[in-house]
């Protein structure tokens, strides 16, 4: 696809469509978008962009199809797939100022947001009503609800709340040739013609630009307990989540994290652990709802089957402020690593009983290349967080070879009935994984659907498919 540079007359129109102060050429803008969290890449916009209302972006985004500048939108730039990376140059248009909530309706228990709001601050806000909005990734301080949706995040709670797709009720999108769209219905049921909400969720800005989100929210629960189960070896605490749900149980958070995690996160960021020798792998597990003596049977139970499984040692959190510290050890674990050493996070996701298998496969492919990994994520949906660790490895092989040993654990994950992204996504650095898991024809779809809605390949180019 050939693109067209930024001229003065093309910047001299962008200034008119958004307007001059929401136009930013200088080195520093620049340097700070060229970027994301994922690892150290690098790709420089010619300008960026930072609109206020709907439509600016619709003038903005006719302007830049006519003359085929690429677009590429960003959230919170907390994407560890490089799906927020102007690899094209062209545009970065900075969705940063579209932070209002508009409206929290308690009666229908739905909001409307704009995608610039952080998703904790939106937590929040509905939290003070009394709802719930569970969508909680590790990133909920920093990351915006735009790029959750751009993602179709997870996140803890995803084992009995449900991804992101659960909570979209409706979107407003601006296409690439400037028309307005809105995808469905502020409604709980939609059977009128192909989803579009859904089509969008995941899309990661390459169909469109979300402009406003209808969510659905729920009550708040007003108990919640929360338990560390100790185990010997990664595969006795892995296999114990499938043994939990086999059980009946139900948990609103089941985390894994293994000991070299927990080590650099008590380093890194000083807290508060009794870390006992022979502890090597750990589930946190949290119950909440309005019954406390409810609550302490599913405890109960789940104690039966940790024991079942050589779990060495349960704790519970007595307090809120262990609480807080558990949930921060478990939070900081991707900063933490990142912090040690030279790192690629990959971000893979099985049925849960196969959770044994993908960790032991991980540890033998790693010993294969030789790579470190220190593994952790969301056992309760199946989806685990690998950050590869350089290690040994040379200069040479962690350049050329390592990437063979990807293509081996993304085999394992699909032989295992997995797929190779449970919340991070595609964006740049998965793309060239697709054909893993998706064949031609699959790829071939999603390739025909990204030209129906962008047929000059102007919004995000570069991602999701090879």
């Amino acid at each position: 696809m050939q693109y067209t540079p930024i001229t003065s007359s093309i910047l001299a129109a962008i200034e008119e469509a958004v307007g001059a102060a929401n136009v930013f050429v200088d080195q520093e803008s620049l340097q700070h978008y060229a970027h994301d969290e994922t690892e150290d890449l690098r790709y420089f916009p010619e300008v960026v962009v930072k609109p206020k209302d709907t439509a600016s972006i619709s003038a903005l985004l006719k302007l830049c199809n006519e003359n085929h500048v690429p677009v590429t939108p960003r959230g919170g730039g907390t994407g560890l797939s490089g799906g927020a990376l102007p690899v094209y140059g062209g545009v970065l248009l900075s969705m940063e100022r579209f932070n209002s909530i508009i409206a929290i309706d308690t009666e229908n228990l739905q909001a409307a947001v704009e995608p610039g709001v952080i998703t904790e601050v939106f937590m929040n806000a509905v939290a003070e009503k009394g709802l719930l909005y569970p969508v909680d990734p590790s990133s909920k301080g920093s990351c915006f609800i735009g790029g959750n949706v751009a993602h179709g995040s997870g996140g803890p709670r995803v084992v009995k709340y449900g991804t992101i797709r659960e909570y979209i009720l409706n979107l407003e999108v601006v296409l690439a040739n400037g028309d307005v769209i809105w995808t469905g219905a502020n409604t709980l049921k939609y059977a009128s013609g192909y989803n579009l909400t859904q089509l969008m969720i995941g899309s990661e800005g390459t169909l469109g630009v979300v402009t406003k989100i209808v969510t659905k929210l729920i009550p708040a629960s007003t108990q919640s307990v929360l338990m560390l189960g100790s185990f010997a070896t990664n595969e006795s605490a892995c296999a114990a989540v499938s043994a939990i749900f086999r059980a009946g149980i139900t948990p609103s958070a089941l985390e894994f994290m293994e000991r070299k995690g927990v080590e650099w996160v008590i380093q890194f960021d000083d807290i508060k652990f009794d870390l006992q020798d022979g502890a090597n792998a750990f589930l946190m597990i949290e119950f909440d709802g309005d019954d406390l003596d409810t609550i302490f049977k599913d405890c109960e139970k789940v104690n039966l089957v940790l024991e079942e499984h050589g779990c060495t040692e349960v704790l519970f959190a007595d307090t809120a402020q262990q609480k807080e510290d558990l949930w921060r050890m478990r939070r900081t674990m991707a900063e933490s690593v990142k912090s040690n050493s030279v790192y690629k996070e990959e971000d893979t996701v099985v049925p849960r009983a196969a959770l044994p298998q993908l960790i032991n496969g991980i540890k033998e492919i790693g010993g294969k290349y030789g790579f470190e990994s220190v593994c952790y994520g969301h056992a309760g949906d199946g989806n685990l967080h690998i950050n590869i660790i350089k290690a040994g490895m040379s200069d040479e092989d962690w350049k050329y070879k390592l990437k063979d040993g990807i293509v081996e654990i993304f085999e394992l994950t699909t032989a295992l009935g997995g797929t190779i992204s449970g919340e991070h996504g595609i964006g740049l650095v998965q793309k060239d994984y697709m054909p893993i898991k998706y064949s031609e024809i699959h790829l071939n779809l999603m390739r025909n659907i990204k030209k129906v809605f962008d047929p000059n390949g102007i919004l995000n180019p570069g991602k999701m498919t090879p």
